[in-house]
């Protein structure tokens, strides 16, 4: 990058199970008027803005914003699944990148449903029936359990055949999201739970996943702007934390060729972004303090600890098992409770995640401070598919 784009200011709201939240208009504003206050600029300084979710209708972010100001400003809407707060931040970094603006606002917002994701569209092509198409060929049908289930319980499972990974070590991640969701005021769970208590849980696939170990659908909301800078200098703005490289990738040809389950779930094309960036920033993996990661199924926690390159290939279990991804170990992986304790709201999840490392880069995370954080990794996964990996440093 030829030029620091500043994280001037964050803000969201406590994520809530559905039926218990406000309207998505007034979560959006909500996490908007908080993010400004934390950048100590006005609505009237912002120049463009990026609004992300994907159960909606066309012009949501229109919605939301109106109820801020109306200046004119270009809006756009993103939706690229589950990684589409992340494509918000990343189209705002690029629009500064580009030097075409100065200031740029990023808000995500989702209002769910309960019950397992589905399409609102029975009448087309399903976008991902590629995917599902291949995950029956490898898996066969699996009557019963929901496609995101089956996509990423099934990379699981891949790692299980592969590696010898015990169910018992998703149960352990899930466990550890539930002691780091304990300390944070905004997740939807903040019960712990023990590994033991996990296994005992309603079974989902037999051998493979019980309910505790998928993310549940949560509604909220979560914003952040970016900055030159310049500008952060010019008007007195927190330049501590800045974005040190970000990729977006989508999928490559390996998805639907490898034969495996892995690469299906997101596992190559998370690995293809965490390299650029790290090259991008000439710092390694073995540089980074703190990591916010996809979690939606403990499985996929485990499969991007190898995909980050934070452990080996096939030694996660290992990784887990030491205790290298919580506080203590080499890592803190997710110590907001990650997307399995303090939930999953689609088009916040990413700009959320951001939230909580530009906190722990600025030493203010409270009880759940990583001590001398200095470098953070984000990962935020969307199948069919889009991942997104930034680092930021302070």
């Amino acid at each position: 990058m030829t030029q620091k784009i500043v994280v001037a200011g964050v803000g969201m709201i406590p994520f809530k199970k559905p039926g218990a939240s406000e309207t998505y208009p007034v979560m959006g504003a909500q996490a908007v008027r908080l993010a400004l206050a934390d950048a100590r600029v006005g609505y009237e300084s912002i120049e463009q803005a990026y609004a992300s979710y994907i159960y909606g209708d066309s012009i949501c972010g229109q919605r939301v914003l109106y109820d801020v100001g109306m200046t004119g400003i270009p809006i756009i809407n993103v939706n690229n699944n589950c990684s589409s707060g992340s494509t918000a931040l990343y189209l705002a970094r690029q629009a500064i990148a580009s030097g075409e603006v100065d200031i740029v606002l990023a808000v995500g917002f989702e209002q769910m449903n309960p019950g397992a994701l589905g399409s609102n569209f029975a009448d087309r092509p399903n976008p991902t029936e590629r995917f599902m198409h291949e995950v029956d060929a490898l898996l066969g049908g699996k009557d019963g359990i929901p496609p995101a289930l089956r996509i990423f319980g099934g990379g699981g499972l891949e790692h299980m055949r592969r590696f010898g990974t015990p169910m018992e070590t998703f149960a352990k991640i899930r466990a550890k999201a539930s002691r780091h969701a304990a300390n944070n005021p905004m997740s939807v769970f903040r019960k712990i739970v023990t590994p033991e208590e996990v296994m005992a849980d309603q079974v989902v696939w037999p051998g493979v996943m019980t309910r505790l170990m998928a993310c549940p659908p949560t509604c909220g909301a979560a914003a952040v702007v970016l900055c030159s800078e310049a500008y952060a200098k010019k008007h007195g703005l927190d330049t501590r934390v800045w974005i040190a490289a970000q990729a977006l990738t989508t999928d490559g040809a390996e998805t639907f060729q490898s034969g495996d389950m892995r690469d299906l779930a997101g596992y190559s094309m998370s690995r293809a972004a965490a390299n650029k960036v790290y090259e991008a920033a000439g710092i390694s993996a073995e540089d980074v303090d703190v990591v916010e990661l996809h979690d939606c199924f403990a499985h996929n926690e485990l499969m991007t600890y190898e995909a980050l390159g934070l452990c080996p290939e096939g030694g996660a279990q290992k990784f887990v098992d030491d205790g290298d991804n919580t506080y203590g170990g080499r890592f803190v992986v997710n110590p907001s409770g990650g997307l399995l304790s303090k939930g999953h709201p689609i088009g916040a999840t990413g700009l959320a995640q951001c939230t909580e490392l530009v906190q722990q880069l600025r030493g203010n995370a409270q009880e759940r401070q990583v001590s001398g954080a200095r470098v953070a990794l984000q990962h935020n996964v969307g199948i069919g598919g889009a991942a997104v990996v930034t680092m930021y440093r302070n």
